[in-house]
């Protein structure tokens, strides 16, 4: 990979040795597939997962892909390749093995939901976007469970208008089905009485963790006592 200023999204040394067997293996397949016709590729992988990277943490479209990284358009295929091809869920369970090498559990037992309401592009379907009347903005909302380290359990893409109770209610079964040792969930107070019944029939305590009123911005919200599993879920 040519030299450049890294950006806060790239992976870190200890990270893409993690990824790096996984997409090495992944090219293999491909090129045996191919029966080895072609050109050998042009970019290295951690680039091209680096790129992927920015534009998730970004937000920005495809074409707008500074120009130190690959061309968008190699970015975007191989994107969309994994996708198909369950890579980025592979990538999901190293880290859950990380956890395991650590002393943790790798099945988590406590998770946080949460919501983030987000402008969309000129280009989205009308019919797919929504007004989030408490935040004023027109677009769409991603609702997240996420085990205790804030890696990735389930989340649900809706218009923005959907409330956050009956998206929690969808997360939590979502959540329940996919990850059956949950126990335990925090959230914030958008995530009433609803939310904490149906967690309540599926064997998942759900906790409020109420904001102080004096705050003013940003804040993250203090996790109440421990939760008394012995695992790092």
């Amino acid at each position: 990979m040519a030299a450049r200023r890294p950006y806060p999204s790239d992976l870190s040394d200890a990270r893409w040795a993690l990824a790096e067997p996984t997409l090495t293996a992944w090219r293999e397949r491909e090129h045996r597939a191919g029966l080895g016709i072609g050109r050998p590729p042009r970019h290295d992988l951690r680039s091209i997962l680096d790129a992927i990277l920015y534009v998730d943490r970004t937000g920005i479209p495809w074409r707008y892909l500074p120009h130190e990284y690959p061309p968008w358009e190699t970015v975007y295929s191989y994107f969309a390749r994994w996708q198909k091809d369950g890579v980025f869920e592979q990538l999901s369970g190293l880290l859950r093995l990380a956890q395991t090498a650590e002393g943790r559990d790798p099945e988590p037992t406590a998770c946080v939901i949460d919501s983030q309401s987000v402008k969309t592009a000129a280009t989205v379907p009308a019919a797919t976007q929504g007004t989030d009347a408490a935040k004023k903005i027109v677009g769409r909302k991603r609702s997240i469970i996420t085990d205790t380290l804030g890696l990735l359990l389930v989340v649900l893409v809706t218009a923005a208008s959907m409330q956050d109770g009956p998206a929690g209610r969808q997360l939590l079964a979502k959540a329940a089905a996919a990850c059956p040792t949950i126990g335990k969930a925090w959230a914030d107070s958008a995530y009433r009485t609803a939310v904490i019944e149906h967690g309540a029939t599926l064997g998942i305590d759900v906790e409020v963790v109420r904001r102080d009123p004096a705050t003013r911005g940003f804040a993250a919200l203090p996790r109440p006592g421990r939760w008394n599993e012995p695992s790092g879920g």
